[in-house]
């Protein structure tokens, strides 16, 4: 015990060897922590020589990065941007989707959707795929809309010639086997009945508000696969669609991170004179329908009362969704709308990520906090190729659905009045992460990218929105332009009305017209309003 006491007093003395101590913090030791050893002499406040001058971030703090876009001889479109980073996101978007499917059954792109990454010419399985994704440090997604379909892959930018390789095997040569087409049918059953159970029917009713708007065309058309056309999926099909839309004119290779000569270069190993699995014949049934608003009403009435069985059950809510046309992204006034669809904003009577969100936003000073039996009032705009939804998400006791329709109404009309620009001024501009997650529409700082550029190319435009919301914002037309583009949408082109109050109207104020629907949603229900409002009739 005595021995082991006499060595720990040395080793907390700083002693050497049994025989003999030093200082455990020397004049040598001291001068190699703090100075670095080589520089003894030189103080902090003076640049090491031989050392690079640091590049520290500009005063404005905007990053200027060029999209540049090259068309190969197939058509396909190369855009990319040079981002500083180890990793890349680079994706192949198609300009297909669910709007597409008007000559085939419906719920193609659904399919779809779940059968990417699977076997292909090249990749015997999907566990294949992800081990060899794996290597790179990457990730794999596959998203459909309404009218795009992209397949993205994040990893480390040495492997871009594996990851562009690997995305056009998937997209060209998928083997589409009975067994995959039989996963893919049970998955595609299981979220069917998710959607139908979950207690929150958000991307229920974005789906009927599109049906009640554009009356079974276009983007009306279902997005997900109906349950009856679930078992009458196959491989042929499925090659029937891909043939006439999986063409190179309507793709598009982008890339974030990467150099632009370098993604060209694997375009044209990969993607030029491919011949896909269904063959190269020439595209025949390619559907180029314009978006035709119709309006209408969708109403869907069930019992919601053992959905959520228990101690603390959820509220048996009402939930309607009042939706109003806009315009397409290819429009002067899309920005107009996407402010106002930021300044709206709105949430739920509790979020999950903390406070603060979109708290002076005008659904939630005029409507939540105002009306403590609203349990969400949320804004949303879905913008496309030709067309537009400006819609508002409400939820309320199945009493009070009179008083919900009423209050999500007037918000509709208030819109299109004299827009006041200190409040509009800090709902717009008061959430700096609000804004980017507007702009890019990810999570990443990349993976958001990549949708952007189809948007782009479209557009004809490489310059982003914030610049465009800022000018918009700051510039003296910009509070009239959000309420020009509001009563453009709500029928008030003609100005606002003299016999309208100018201050917000009572809480029983009620236009006539046929907004006034209400539901007798017993076991809380769903409601559907897309109409043009005409608050003079």
């Amino acid at each position: 015990m005595a021995a082991m006491v006499l060595a720990a007093t040395r080793l907390l003395r700083g002693s050497g060897s049994w025989g003999r101590s030093r200082p455990r913090f020397g004049d040598p030791a001291y001068r190699r922590f703090s100075s670095g050893g080589a520089y003894p002499n030189i103080p902090l406040s003076s640049p090491l020589p031989g050392v690079p001058k640091p590049v520290f971030a500009t005063v404005d703090g905007q990053e200027k990065f060029e999209t540049k876009v090259t068309t190969l001889d197939n058509g396909l479109r190369v855009a990319s941007q040079n981002k500083f980073g180890q990793f890349c996101t680079v994706g192949i978007l198609i300009n297909s989707g669910s709007r597409y499917e008007a000559k085939y059954l419906s719920g193609i792109a659904h399919f779809l959707e779940k059968l990417a990454f699977s076997s292909t010419e090249r990749f015997d399985s999907k566990d294949e795929i992800l081990l060899t994704l794996e290597k790179h440090g990457g990730i794999c997604d596959c998203q459909t809309s309404r009218d795009t379909t992209m397949y993205a892959v994040s990893a480390d930018s040495k492997g871009l010639d594996t990851v562009v390789g690997l995305l056009a095997d998937v997209v060209l040569h998928p083997r589409l086997t009975d067994e995959e087409i039989e996963m893919a049918r049970m998955a595609v059953q299981f979220e069917l009945e998710d959607l139908n159970m979950r207690p929150d029917p958000e991307p229920l009713l974005t789906e009927m508000v599109h049906e009640a708007a554009y009356r079974e065309n276009t983007v009306g058309l279902h997005r997900f696969c109906p349950a009856e056309n679930v078992g009458k999926m196959d491989r042929d099909v499925l090659h029937a669609y891909l043939r006439n839309y999986y063409t190179p004119d309507r793709m598009v290779l982008a890339g974030v991170g990467v150099e632009h000569a370098q993604l060209v270069e694997c375009a044209r190993k990969y993607l030029l004179g491919t011949c896909p699995a269904w063959g190269t014949g020439a595209a025949v049934h390619v559907d180029r329908s314009v978006a035709q608003y119709t309006g209408g009403i969708v109403k869907l009435e069930r019992d919601m009362s053992n959905v959520s069985l228990g101690p603390t059950p959820f509220p048996e809510l009402t939930h309607i969704m009042i939706g109003l046309e806009s315009c397409s992204f290819l429009e002067g006034d899309f920005i107009p709308f996407a402010v106002l669809n930021m300044m709206m904003g709105g949430g739920g009577s509790f979020s999950a990520g903390g406070p603060g969100k979109g708290m002076f936003t005008r659904l939630y000073l005029n409507v939540l906090n105002r009306h403590h039996w609203m349990y969400n009032a949320t804004s949303y705009h879905h913008s496309y190729e030709d067309t537009g939804l400006l819609c508002i998400h409400a939820s309320a006791d199945p009493r009070q659905v009179r008083e919900m329709v009423e209050i999500v109404t007037r918000e509709f009309v208030l819109m299109a009045g004299t827009v006041d620009v200190g409040v509009s001024h800090k709902a717009a501009t008061g959430s700096k992460p609000f804004k980017k997650r507007y702009r890019w529409g990810g999570l990443g700082p990349q993976s958001g990218d990549t949708p952007h550029f189809q948007r782009l190319l479209q557009t004809g435009s490489a310059s982003l929105t914030l610049l465009l919301l800022r000018a918009n914002m700051t510039s003296a037309g910009g509070p009239n332009c959000w309420g020009r583009t509001a009563r453009q949408a709500v029928g008030l082109s003609g100005g606002w009305p003299s016999w309208f109050p100018a201050a917000p109207p009572a809480r029983h104020w009620v236009p006539e017209g046929p907004l006034l629907v209400w539901v007798g949603a017993g076991g809380g229900g769903v409601l559907l309003l897309t109409v043009n409002l005409d608050v003079h009739t």
